[in-house]
This record gives structure tokens, C-alpha cells and sequence, in this order.
């Protein structure tokens, strides 16, 4: 799942991105108001951790911008103000939660996952579709209660096929989904198709039905009527 972190604290703002990224999420990160607006206007984002006070602008008119664009990213507001009226105006706009500076690396996370299994998935823990069983709490995978042992980005890569279930997903937002800003890097999308062949391949191993089908000039779409 990716995340973006608007927080011109660089010092902050890189803890909490090394912190996320060992709980499994990708990160972005914009310093300031201006890089955030060109970000949420670029790419989509499961939560966006927000802070009000920036250099430039204000946290709060990038809420509004997600608002009027009709933009689904779930929104955590954190700021060194500790004030009703902040919290009430964020919330009012459309903000999903409000943590307050100091706080706990553990703590953010936890309420970015809720975030994310509020908008995503109904606020479950375990997403159960046609046998399937996937644990967002422990990251594990079952098929009528037997483990299927996946990497990292295959889970990631189905997490995002099941919040997307039954839609067409183009490869390019598939990569932009998982990979965020490191995926500059690279000269081609194809590496994608490994990925999506093994998961593919471990699906139907563990009996699976072929979830995953191509659609032409498109991208995919994982079918599953559960």
C-alpha cells in the first residue's frame, strides 16, 4: 500500500517514512505544499499523513483539493497544534483521523492501517472472498485454511487486486501503486509481469480458480464473485 507524507520536518519526515516502510508500505515523501498538491494531482494514494503547517501553504487547502477532486485517499491530519478548532475544521473537510505532534512511530501506524482497512476493506482485519483468507494484521495469505507463502510484493500486488476486484487496473497503476517514486528508476514495466506470474502461478498451485486475467491493451482484472 502507498503512502504519502506531507511534512517539511525532514528529520521527522524520514522517520516516519523508514518506520512505514519497515511495517511494508511504500512511501513518498513532499517537504512542502507546492510538491504535495503536484503529488495528489499525479497519483492516487491508500493515506496521505498529513501536515498542516507547511512552507508555502497549508495543510488544509490540500484537503480541500483531494475534496474537490473527488479523491478516495484516506487522509491522517498530524500537527503541532494541539487545537479543538484545527481538529474540528480537518475532520469537517473530510480528514478520516487527527493525531496530534508528539506521537508514537507505532501509534501512526496503526492508525494508518485503520485508515487504510476503513476505505479499503470495511474496516476488517481479514478479508475472506470465494476460500480465500487474507490477514491484513499479519500479512498472510490462506486457501481453505492452507498457507500460500507469498513475497512481499505478491501480497501487495493481491491486496491491491482485491481493493480493486472485478475493475480493470492498468500495469502502469499497478506500478505506481507498489513502487512509488523508486520506480524512476527503471527503463520498462515489464518486470511487473514476474510478479503477476507468480502470484498467478501460487494461486492456482493451492487450487485456486484463475483470478487474474489480461485484458488486452488494457491491463488486468482479478474476477472473484465473493
Amino acid at each position: 500500500m502507498k503512502i504519502l507524507i506531507v511534512e517539511d520536518e525532514k528529520k521527522l519526515a524520514d522517520s516516519i517514512r523508514t518506520y512505514l516502510a519497515n511495517e511494508q508500505f511504500t512511501c513518498e515523501v513532499a517537504y512542502d505544499y507546492y510538491e504535495a498538491i503536484e503529488k495528489i494531482q499525479l497519483y492516487e494514494y491508500a493515506c496521505i499523513i498529513l501536515d498542516i503547517t507547511l512552507p508555502n501553504g497549508n495543510g488544509l487547502d490540500i484537503l480541500k483539493e483531494l475534496k474537490q477532486e473527488k479523491k478516495a485517499d484516506g487522509v491522517l491530519i498530524v500537527s503541532a497544534k494541539n487545537s479543538l478548532d484545527d481538529k474540528v475544521k480537518g475532520l469537517k473537510i473530510g480528514a478520516d483521523d487527527y493525531l496530534t505532534k508528539p506521537f508514537h512511530l507505532p501509534e501512526l501506524a496503526a492508525r494508518v492501517s485503520s485508515i487504510i482497512r476503513r476505505k479499503s476493506f470495511e474496516g476488517n482485519n481479514q478479508i475472506a472472498l470465494d476460500g480465500l483468507t487474507l490477514d491484513l494484521s499479519d500479512r498472510t495469505l490462506k486457501y481453505n485454511e492452507e498457507i500460500i507463502a507469498l513475497t512481499r510484493k505478491e501480497y501487495d500486488l493481491l491486496v491491491y487486486f482485491i481493493s480493486n476486484k472485478n475493475r480493470v487496473v492498468t500495469k502502469e497503476a499497478i506500478v505506481e501503486h507498489l513502487w512509488g517514486d523508486d520506480i524512476d528508476m527503471a527503463d520498462s514495466y515489464d518486470f511487473i509481469y514476474s510478479h503477476i506470474k507468480n502470484l498467478r502461478k501460487k494461486l492456482m498451485q493451492a487450487g485456486c480458480p484463475d483470478y487474474i486475467k489480461a485484458v488486452y491493451g488494457m491491463g488486468y482484472r482479478f474476477n472473484i464473485q465473493h
